[in-house]
């Protein structure tokens, strides 16, 4: 993902967990804390990414899936510098987070 192109069309959510989350921990039959403390919304285009949305309401973060896959990618920050995170990139899963925090 390249965050110092913002004149592309992007929507990008960030899922806040607990301290210490690990998806390999949430793996092995529950034994890590599944679920998200708070979710944020940007929606970048057009030279901008603005936050449009932010919740940390369990009526709004209890409806949200994470996702078993994430992995490592690299993420390039306006910057210009490399940032890596985990997480995904499935337009699916934007779809459903955009209906669970309508």
């Amino acid at each position: 993902m390249n965050l110092a192109k913002l004149d592309e069309p992007n929507t990008i959510f960030v899922l806040k967990l607990p301290e210490g989350f690990s998806t390999a921990a949430g793996s092995r039959g529950g034994l890590s804390e599944r679920r998200v403390l708070c979710v944020l919304e940007y929606v970048c285009g057009q030279g901008d990414c603005k936050k449009v949305y932010e919740s940390e309401s369990e009526d709004v973060t209890e409806r949200l899936d994470l996702p078993y896959h994430a992995a490592a990618f690299p993420i390039t920050l306006p910057d210009g510098r490399e940032k890596l995170v985990s997480g995904v990139s499935d337009p699916e899963f934007v779809d459903a987070y955009r209906r669970a925090t309508a």
